[in-house]
């Protein structure tokens, strides 16, 4: 039996929870990102994300209009210390398909990355190859990624910082091979719900020893520079993710997207917002639309 939730559940908890599961089914139906008769691959690392990802597409699951199938996958990388047997037990009493793989990754990582240097991009590397193997394996056709709305927001800007690139994490990929598709289906989902929701519903969270304590990665000063920008303005995490989403590339300068070279007639999309500043444009735009104002010219004398 499939347990939703916590033994002491409350109306504050169950909104929390329908909040995540309307905000998930939002962003697979926007994207296109589960079909019928899909196999997805969940991938689980242990941690308060993939979890929360798993509980709610197995909730979505069972209100679907659609058949489709969940295994749950974990890469056991042989880090020291790892506890191996929590995941299985886990995905034991939850009754569901799933499969453990082995792969000694941590060596391999150690001892190509010099102490102290960041180990994220190898290692991501080298399980994204185990994960889509083990797809391929398996005859799964879509691979969950447990990536929210914070982690696409974050990547943008160290996309935009030290790869000068307008990029982030897209909600939905086709791999290099062309063999899979990659979602995510948290991709509307905030971080700070994810873990409100994690923590009431007390799962089994496997903290990650070989990258998860690096506190000098990049990400993780992003990380704190958009949180304090949260706390500044509420609401812009959120504004940002919507930007991402709303772009409009006659206002950037990238001629790959635009065609400036042949623009010699003005569109009203190619408008510059007034004075420039665009936290002014909607009062200017309002002052200048009022009834029955008047600007008033002063010539010189």
């Amino acid at each position: 039996m499939i347990k939703h939730l916590p033994d002491n559940h409350s109306n504050n908890f169950i909104k929390l929870r329908n909040s995540l599961i309307s905000s998930t089914g939002k962003a697979i139906g926007d994207y296109n990102m589960i079909e019928e008769g899909d196999t997805v691959l969940v991938c689980m690392s242990g941690g308060k994300d993939s979890h929360a990802m798993l509980m709610i597409l197995l909730a979505l699951q069972e209100r679907a209009p659609i058949n489709f199938k969940l295994i749950a996958m974990n890469l056991d990388q042989k880090q020291p210390g790892f506890p191996a047997d929590i995941l299985p037990a886990y995905f034991e009493k939850l009754g569901i398909d799933y499969r453990i793989v082995e792969a000694d990754t941590y060596s391999i990582v150690k001892e190509k990355i010099p102490e102290g240097k960041t180990t994220c991009s190898l290692c991501s590397r080298l399980r994204r190859g185990v994960i889509y193997t083990t797809a391929k394996e398996l005859g799964a056709n879509k691979i969950a990624l447990g990536h929210h709305r914070d982690d696409i927001v974050e990547t943008l800007f160290l996309n935009l910082f030290f790869g000068a690139k307008l990029k982030a994490m897209p909600p939905k990929l086709a791999t290099n091979d062309k063999q899979n598709i990659v979602i995510r289906p948290l991709a509307y989902c905030s971080e700070k719900d994810i873990a409100s929701y994690a923590r009431q519903m007390e799962f089994p969270i496997i903290p990650c020893d070989l990258c998860g304590s690096q506190e000098n990665l990049q990400r993780q000063k992003v990380k704190e520079m958009l949180q304090g920008w949260e706390r500044e303005q509420p609401g812009r995490i959120n504004n940002i993710f919507r930007a991402i989403t709303n772009i409009e590339p006659s206002h950037l300068a990238d001629t790959s997207l635009y065609d400036f070279k042949n623009l010699s007639q003005a569109k009203a999309e190619d408008e510059d917002p007034l004075f420039g500043d665009i936290a002014n444009e909607g009062a200017a735009l309002s002052l200048a639309s009022t009834e029955g104002s008047k600007i008033e010219f002063v010539r010189n004398k």
